[in-house]
């Protein structure tokens, strides 16, 4: 299974263990981020919501155990991690396991075994989140609801109208709100195929949307940008708190 779509954090203080494992996974598909140390690694991961993180247990002055539980109490709460250690031990294995790690690998290790513990965690996830998504008929956020039996997008209860391409996008960022989309990501999502570098036509359908949702669509509260890495959905702001702000 390719790893198309899936973003993976790869937080390690030692470069070279960073590089090998970015190597294998950037061969599978993956997009790879990186952080060498628990503060960055944190900052990151709540920007982002990636999709798993190998997590060094030794980081330094904020270790991978601390991290996890700081994880674990944030966004990134129901995301898979899986962690990286030299300690073998029993005891420090369900040590990390019992902190809120998903798996356990100790060094040194199989760089493909690597890949494919996380082939499989990416695959459960997948597959948990494709029922959900089956099973939901619509999601509301406060001051807009979503339809996707009826593919009608009410904002304060008035029907606002969108092209498919919109819906599509708004469909694709709702239902994994605060996470950011980079800019290839979302464009296979939605146009079901690779944008060869080229994804102004994308970033013309985000302004239209804006366009329609945003009471100031110069300072988008729903649709937001995050500068350097892509686009993300956040609920966090109601329509009437749009209100408020903007006059």
């Amino acid at each position: 299974m390719k790893g198309s779509e899936a973003s993976i954090l790869v937080v390690d203080d030692e470069q070279e263990i960073t590089d090998l494992i970015t190597l294998y996974l950037q061969r599978e598909g993956f997009t790879v981020h990186s952080s060498d140390n628990g503060e960055d690694a944190l900052r990151i991961a709540e920007t982002l919501l990636p999709d798993l993180i190998v997590l060094d247990v030794n980081l330094g002055l904020m270790d991978g155990i601390d991290v996890c539980r700081s994880l674990r109490s944030g966004v990134c709460a129901d995301v898979p991690i899986l962690f990286l250690s030299c300690k073998s031990e029993d005891r420090d294995i369900i040590r990390g396991l019992s902190e809120g790690g998903d798996d356990y690998i100790t060094k040194p290790f199989s760089p493909s075994q690597l890949v494919a513990r996380i082939q499989a965690h990416i695959r459960r996830r997948r597959t948990r989140e494709r029922i959900s998504e089956e099973q939901a008929v619509s999601i509301s956020f406060p001051g807009l609801e979503i339809n996707f039996r009826s593919l009608e997008v009410r904002m304060e209860g008035e029907l606002i109208s969108l092209s498919a391409k919109e819906f599509e996008l708004l469909s694709v960022l709702a239902r994994q709100p605060n996470r950011v989309f980079p800019l290839e990501e979302l464009y296979r999502r939605v146009w079901q195929s690779d944008s060869m570098g080229d994804t102004r036509t994308l970033m013309v359908h985000i302004s239209n949307l804006r366009k329609k949702m945003e009471i100031d669509p110069s300072r988008p509260k729903w649709v937001q940008t995050v500068r350097g890495f892509g686009y993300r959905f956040s609920p966090s702001t109601s329509y009437e708190e749009q209100s408020s702000i903007s006059t």
